[in-house]
């Protein structure tokens, strides 16, 4: 009874802390949107702006996908010093100092000669990704290179500082950190002189990501974490567990980037604009998604490795359960949204100068079909987690590795065979997300047997709510395309897509109340008791 009453009191702090990682990220992602349109504004589709992407594309590996938030080292060193700070409230140990240090200085050091490699090689680099361009442009891009070396330290740095925060529950600075970045490109971007905006988004990528470094350095010392001249790689048995967790989530990271090359090899028999289309449904996918994801998971993720350490696995049950459950309660309204009133969104976002009706339609296709791989997606990002949890990231690497094979073959069958165009390459992302997170949730019985059988019923409570609500939303939006005529497109769809969103919520939620599903009544609850205290 005291253990349950522990998680109960828990369970509040995690929302909150959830409430303000979404807001923030949804910021993040808002100034990213303005950073685009900046660049797109002061160099268009030109070669300085190729060169910039071809060169950014090297070392977003380390800022984003290997340092990010939920990336291998922010993961590493929250499922390893999770276990090793009984207290937040108090200063380190020693131990736990010197794991930082050798930690640290390892990762550095590693960095660092890749770096090396990388700003004495620029061209021989570049020329290998882009030999089919011109000399000038893979010049241009190898100086872009050498200018950004510096984000390859800095990603694994940041990282780290990233998983300690994050421990502390200082939620706040890991998501606010990748604005810094953005506002440096915009300012320099716009403030450049004309005749020298050659490499100011390079200079202005470093400089942001040396920013992003500066914030967090403070509040890391202050915790009480010293960075001192150790290098205990042999003698550490944490250390080693480190490793053994880092390297094969490294090794993950990148299995998406296969992914994204076979897409693009079947893509490039579709028509032309398919893959521009597919890149626009996935951050069209991402900023829900990424912002649902984003702010259970990262909260959740230090309390599933602590109640690993502690061996309560009844606590993980309970809050595997409960974080994935209002994960897929957020989820269904999100898919309704995309299928009913997703073409809407996009006209509404991009539909302006080249971008014509015909592209509206393709970034929608492909939306549609993603849309449905949702509800395994958040399943498979939170069991990962319980997976790195228990110092195990060899079986999602296996898992995703398999899953190449899949990937080759559904898109083989979905475009060459079956002819399913943009839809197909999209849909078969969906199939093997649905692969990925069953084979995730079967294998995780190895290290602890899970309930699932509650968080189903409530899901399937969910779906029949679901259909229901978009049964609904469909006749409404059809009568709404009969009913409403504004000349002006822009203020007609911002109308139709509130109006559906009104009507969803208006239907979604009651029907699941209805029908007893728990999430919504511990979320009806909770609103109203914050309603009636005000």
């Amino acid at each position: 009874m005291e253990k349950e009453t522990t998680n109960n009191t828990k369970t509040p702090g995690v929302l909150k802390a959830a409430w303000l990682i979404a807001v923030v990220t949804i910021i993040s992602k808002l100034i990213g949107f303005i950073r685009d349109v900046v660049i797109a504004n002061y160099y268009g589709a030109s070669m300085v702006s190729d060169a910039y992407y071809y060169a950014y594309q090297i070392l977003s590996l380390s800022l984003i996908l290997l340092g990010g938030v939920g990336g291998p080292f922010h993961s590493a060193t929250v499922a390893i010093f999770s276990k090793l700070i009984p207290n937040i409230d108090e200063k380190p140990t020693e131990e736990v100092n010197r794991l930082y240090s050798t930690f640290m200085n390892a990762t550095i050091i590693c960095f660092i000669i890749l770096s090396l490699i990388i700003f004495l090689f620029p061209k021989q680099i570049m020329g290998l990704i882009i030999s089919g361009n011109s000399e000038q442009m893979i010049t241009l891009a190898a100086e872009h290179l050498r200018i950004m070396t510096p984000l390859l330290i800095i990603g694994g740095i940041v990282g780290i500082y990233y998983g300690l925060l994050i421990i502390y529950k200082q939620f706040m600075l890991p998501n606010l950190s990748p604005i810094i970045m953005s506002l440096a490109i915009i300012v320099i971007a716009v403030l450049a002189p004309n005749d020298n905006k050659g490499y100011a988004l390079a200079w202005a990528t470093t400089i942001g990501a040396i920013l992003q470094w500066v914030i967090q350095y403070p509040n890391v010392r202050k915790l009480g974490y010293r960075l001192k001249p150790v290098l205990e790689i042999q003698n550490n048995p944490h250390f080693k567990e480190i490793c053994e967790l880092l390297f094969p989530a490294v090794l993950s990271s990148t299995v998406g980037q296969i992914h994204i090359y076979v897409d693009m090899f079947f893509t490039s028999s579709i028509s032309e604009g398919a893959w521009t289309a597919i890149g626009y449904a996935n951050r069209v996918f991402q900023f829900p998604v990424g912002i649902l994801v984003t702010a259970f998971l990262v909260p959740l993720f230090p309390i599933f490795a602590k109640l690993v350490a502690q061996k309560d696995y009844d606590g993980i049950r309970n809050y595997f359960n409960k974080g994935v459950g209002v994960l897929f309660f957020a989820s269904i309204p999100i898919i309704i949204g995309i299928l009913v009133v997703g073409l809407d969104a996009v006209k509404l976002v991009f539909e302006r100068g080249e971008f014509d009706q015909n592209a509206s339609y393709m970034v929608a296709e492909a939306l549609w079909f993603l849309s449905v791989s949702i509800i395994p997606y958040v399943f498979r990002d939170s069991i990962t987690r319980v997976y790195y949890s228990f110092n195990d990231s060899k079986t999602p690497f296996m898992v995703a590795l398999s899953s190449v094979a899949l990937k080759f073959l559904l898109n083989w069958i979905l475009i060459s065979k079956m002819h399913f165009g943009i839809g197909g390459i999209t849909l078969s992302t969906s199939f093997v997300t649905l692969f990925n997170a069953i084979i995730l949730g079967v294998f995780i019985t190895r290290k602890i047997k899970m309930n699932y059988k509650s968080l189903f019923i409530n899901l399937l409570k969910m779906i029949i709510s679901g259909i229901i609500t978009m049964a609904v939303c469909w006749i409404c939006a059809v009568e709404f395309d009969k009913l409403i005529h504004i000349s002006n497109k822009v203020v007609l769809e911002m109308l139709k897509i509130s109006a559906i969103a009104i009507i969803c919520m208006a239907v979604y939620i009651p029907l699941n109340l209805l029908f007893k599903m728990e999430y919504a009544g511990e979320l009806y609850n909770r609103l109203s008791a914050k309603f009636i205290r005000k």
